[in-house]
């Protein structure tokens, strides 16, 4: 089986049985997804979610964020992973939004990852979902999926298998390709023990062929 193969079959099943694939996490506004995104860094969504209500209840908008102080902000965020730098980094964004972009989010993954706590995989998050841009986000659901799928090849980091996937997944399919592998990470191909009997994508599944072979 090639790669175009590969791909084309994991597109299509992906397209027929789940059409519809969207982020977990809580939001309402570019904004709100942007904080999101920083606190799901290395925390599940479902505590991301828990967070975010009391938080935007306390800094609604940019510029309320902007004013904050950062002892408060980690106040409100100190039960999610990594409170210390996560409150600076939000406050520093929230700042560098008012100051520099005129309290709007910017499109562009490149011009997002020049604010505080957003690196590439959050700019393309962001960029994908909000904007619609076809920016793919490598996490480590994705990076595991995509590798034991077959479909990047001896990838070392998220770059290398961020590069390898838009390759082959046309444009379009980009911002729902990410929720697809995403999801499918976390829910069917797990990281301690993949779910392969549960799993539609074994005619595809290069990690699934060879351990037939064992």
């Amino acid at each position: 089986m090639t790669r175009k193969e590969r791909f084309e079959g994991v597109i299509r099943y992906f397209t027929l049985h789940q059409p519809i694939a969207e982020t977990e996490l809580s939001y309402g506004s570019p904004y709100e997804l942007m904080v999101a995104v920083i606190l799901s860094a290395q925390c599940t969504d479902k505590r991301v979610n828990l967070i975010t209500p009391s938080f935007f209840g306390r800094y609604p908008t940019i510029e309320s964020l902007a004013a904050a102080e950062v002892n408060d902000v980690f106040e409100m965020i100190r039960s999610c992973s990594y409170p210390n730098n996560k409150a600076r980094h939000l406050v520093g964004m929230a700042r560098k939004l008012r100051e520099e972009y005129g309290s709007i989010v910017p499109s562009e993954p490149d011009e997002l990852q020049k604010l505080p706590g957003i690196g590439r995989k959050s700019a393309n998050v962001i960029a994908s979902v909000i904007f619609h841009k076809p920016a793919l986000a490598v996490d480590t659901h994705v990076f595991r999926v995509s590798a034991r799928l077959g479909l990047t090849w001896r990838a070392k980091n998220p770059f290398e298998a961020e590069k390898q996937l838009v390759q082959y997944i046309p444009q379009e399919l980009i911002p729902i390709a990410h929720h697809w592998l995403i999801l499918h990470g976390r829910y069917v191909c797990q990281a301690r023990r993949p779910r392969c009997e549960e799993c539609g994508l074994t005619e595809w599944c290069r990690y699934y062929m060879r351990s037939l072979n064992r």
